[in-house]
């Protein structure tokens, strides 16, 4: 084995190492999701040297300043104000879904109206109307961190491949017997993997445009999928009340998480893949042992039905947003609510960290986005103008670009 470069991830901090093994390239990442700006880096250095035969004597010197760009990042911490840059209007029907790629150079829009569009958001120019469907376009997604094809899932019960550069469709995936309602690349982006109203699950090769394997199991419609860091496992959640972990290459179960009575709302793993989160209508969160496939903590504050959950990039903070119109942070490792975030004057649909986990963004029914402080719950920011309910919103890679979509039928740029 022969290492060839090093390279820096800053969100979760970590560095990449591209190798050689038996002449081909590969890769390979030391996460360190530990890393803060007090970290002594010596003794750190010392510890990613002994734990990787790679990095050798001579290598020490780039490891250290590496390590120490991690650390400025994370001193950077983002108070970014955020004003509205553009106001995106072209879809003849409602909204169903917007995106961002990894860069946040592209934004795409989901529709009623059977198209997706691919948007630059620099200059809020329609660049590409992927046209093809048949019906309601609903779920969408970039290959992140490639961001070079798109995927649409539609009310037609197919989904389709695209080209984010010239707007070409490669492939249409056919085999469900429902409307496709969630979608999801693989990491490595050699797959994607399409939730069903049919029960099933799909993943498809993006290649040759074959059918991997299909997911059978479920009782009820699959609304959310999501694969693991490693992209070996993926989970499903379900009207039936149960997630289901899969392995992704041969379609085998390897856990059936029971525990909630009612309909899930999300199901995601966090970074190191040691833990999964399940959001669902009977008003609670539960942690499961991702390894074990059980419970080891049910999350009970809020009064209405979970809409939405999620880690932050390191997988150490959790968010919740509920019907009830509040949202809550906690400890992932405590699993203590440390804030709550109260302001919103209708349920909370959607919400995400930034980056760098110093902030919360929420997207409500009340028309309004907020950006709120982690640490002391106090909203900092009201992102107001829509003139109807707010059902998507996401921070760029970087943290310093907002998109909103809602069903005044208009997708809006913070920046």
């Amino acid at each position: 084995m022969k290492l060839k470069s090093l390279l820096l991830r800053y969100y979760p901090p970590g560095i990449m190492l591209e190798y050689e093994k038996g002449g081909e390239l590969k890769t390979k990442s030391i996460d360190l999701l530990e890393l803060n700006p007090s970290t002594d880096v010596n003794t750190l250095v010392e510890e990613i040297q002994k734990a990787e035969p790679l990095i050798t004597v001579s290598r020490t010197q780039q490891v250290r300043l590496l390590v120490q760009r991690l650390q400025e990042k994370l001193r950077q911490h983002c108070d970014h104000n955020f004003y509205l840059f553009k106001v995106l209007r072209a879809h003849l029907l409602p909204l169903t879904n917007v995106a961002l790629n990894k860069a946040g150079s592209c934004i795409i829009t989901g529709s009623y109206d059977r198209t997706c569009k691919v948007w630059d958001t620099a200059s809020g120019e329609e660049l590409h109307t992927l046209k093809g469907h048949r019906n309601v376009v609903y779920a969408i997604a970039f290959n992140n961190p490639y961001g070079d094809k798109i995927a649409t899932g539609s009310f037609d019960k197919t989904c389709k491949l695209w080209s984010a550069e010239s707007g070409k469709c490669y492939h249409t995936f056919r085999g469900h017997t429902a409307e496709i309602v969630c979608l999801s690349f693989n990491p490595q982006s050699t797959v994607v993997a399409t939730g069903s109203m049919d029960t099933t699950a799909k993943l498809w090769d993006i290649q040759n445009g074959e059918e991997v394997v299909t997911l059978t199991g479920h009782l009820a419609e699959i609304i959310s999928l999501s694969f693991d860091t490693s992209g070996d496992r993926i989970i499903t959640g379900s009207f039936d009340h149960t997630v289901v972990v899969w392995d992704s290459s041969t379609g085998r179960k390897v856990h059936t998480l029971i525990g909630h009575c009612a309909e899930i709302s999300s199901a995601l793993f966090n970074w190191d893949c040691s833990l999964i989160l399940t959001g669902s209508m009977d008003k609670t969160c539960m942690l499961w042992d991702a390894s074990s496939g059980k419970c080891i903590a049910t999350l009970t504050d809020h009064d209405e039905e979970i809409l939405d959950s999620c880690f932050d990039y390191t997988g150490k903070l959790i968010a919740t947003a509920s019907a009830d119109g509040t949202a809550r942070v906690y400890d992932a490792s405590t699993r203590k609510c440390i804030t709550k975030l109260e302001g919103h004057e209708g349920e909370i649909s959607k919400i995400s960290f930034n980056p760098q986990g110093n902030r919360l963004l929420t997207g409500s029914s009340d028309k309004t986005a907020r950006i709120w402080d982690v640490q002391t719950g106090q909203c900092l920011q009201v992102l107001k103008g829509h003139t109807d309910e707010i059902f998507s919103c996401a921070f760029n890679y970087k943290g310093n670009i907002v998109i909103t979509g809602s069903k005044d039928n208009s997708c809006r740029i913070w920046r």
